[in-house]
C-alpha cells in the first residue's frame, strides 16, 4: 500500500511541505526500491539518509564483516559490531531508524555471475563499493536493465560522484575503460565519504522524484584539502563495448 499513514505524514513532514515533494512525491519515495552495493564509508551514509527519507525498500549487499579499522568512517557500524556481518549490523541500525522501510539484507559478494539476479527488481543502483571489478559488474547490469546508476568514489580527502542514466548519458565503462592494478587500500578521512555519499543520496531522491539538475553527463569532483568542487563534463564513448547502440 502506497498511501502514507498518519505516523508517516508526521515523520516526513519537513519533506512533504517542500513544493518539489509534497504527499505525491513522498509516496513516490515510498514506492521506490533502491539497491545499495556496499555498506562501508559510502554505504553507511547513503543507506542511512535514504532510510530516513522513507525509501520503501532498500536492498543492501556486502560480503564483509565489520573490522575495527572501518570505524573511522563507516558510521553505520559501532565498536560492538566488530566481527559481525556488515549486512546484519546495517540492517539493525536502519530498521531502528525507520520501521516503515523494508530492508533486504544480502551477505554476498557482488560479481558478474550474480548481479542480474540480485538487482533485477530494483529501480536505482547506488555504488558504495571500493573496486573497479564490482563497479563494472554494476555498470553492465545498469545498461542491460536500464537502471540508473549513482556512482561515488573517495580517496584521502577527496571524492567524486556522477549519475549514469542508460540511453542518455555515458556509462561507467565510457569514463573508466581501462583495468587498473589492484593496490593496497587507500587512506580515507571519514568526512570524505560522508560528503560524497550525501551527494549520492540526494541524486537518488531526485531521480525518484523525477527532478531536473542531476549529475547526468557531469562528474563532480570534491577536494577536501582545498575545500572546493569542480565539475567535469563527460561524454559517451561511441565505441564503448558496454553501452554503444
Amino acid at each position: 500500500m502506497d498511501r502514507l499513514s498518519r505516523d508517516e505524514l508526521t515523520r516526513y513532514a519537513r519533506q512533504i511541505i517542500m513544493p518539489s515533494i509534497g504527499e505525491e512525491g513522498q509516496e513516490k519515495i515510498k514506492r521506490a526500491k533502491v539497491f545499495i552495493a556496499g555498506l562501508g564509508g559510502l554505504g553507511s551514509i547513503s543507506s542511512y539518509y535514504l532510510a530516513a527519507a522513507g525509501v520503501g525498500c532498500l536492498r543492501i549487499v556486502d560480503r564483509d564483516s565489520v573490522d575495527v579499522s572501518n570505524l573511522n568512517r563507516q558510521i553505520l557500524h559501532a565498536t560492538q559490531d566488530v566481527g559481525a556481518p556488515k549486512t546484519s549490523s546495517a540492517e539493525a541500525k536502519l530498521r531502528s531508524l525507520n520501521p516503515y522501510v523494508r530492508i533486504e539484507a544480502i551477505q554476498q559478494e557482488i560479481n558478474a555471475a550474480n548481479i542480474m539476479d540480485i538487482v533485477s527488481d530494483c529501480s536505482m543502483i547506488v555504488d558504495a563499493t571500493d573496486n573497479m571489478e564490482t563497479r563494472k559488474a554494476l555498470n553492465i547490469a545498469s545498461v542491460k536493465m536500464k537502471i540508473p546508476f549513482v556512482y561515488g568514489g573517495v580517496d584521502g580527502f577527496s571524492g567524486m560522484a556522477t549519475t549514469f542514466i542508460p540511453g542518455e548519458t555515458p556509462c561507467f565503462q565510457c569514463i573508466f575503460p581501462y583495468e587498473t592494478k589492484k593496490r593496497s587500500a587507500p587512506g580515507v578521512i571519514g568526512p570524505a565519504p560522508g560528503v560524497v555519499a550525501s551527494l549520492q543520496a540526494m541524486e537518488t531522491l531526485k531521480l525518484i522524484l523525477g527532478m531536473k539538475g542531476l549529475l547526468a553527463g557531469r562528474l563532480l569532483y570534491f577536494s577536501g584539502v582545498e575545500m572546493s568542487f569542480r565539475e567535469i563534463r563527460i561524454e559517451r564513448n561511441p565505441d564503448c563495448e558496454i553501452c554503444k547502440r
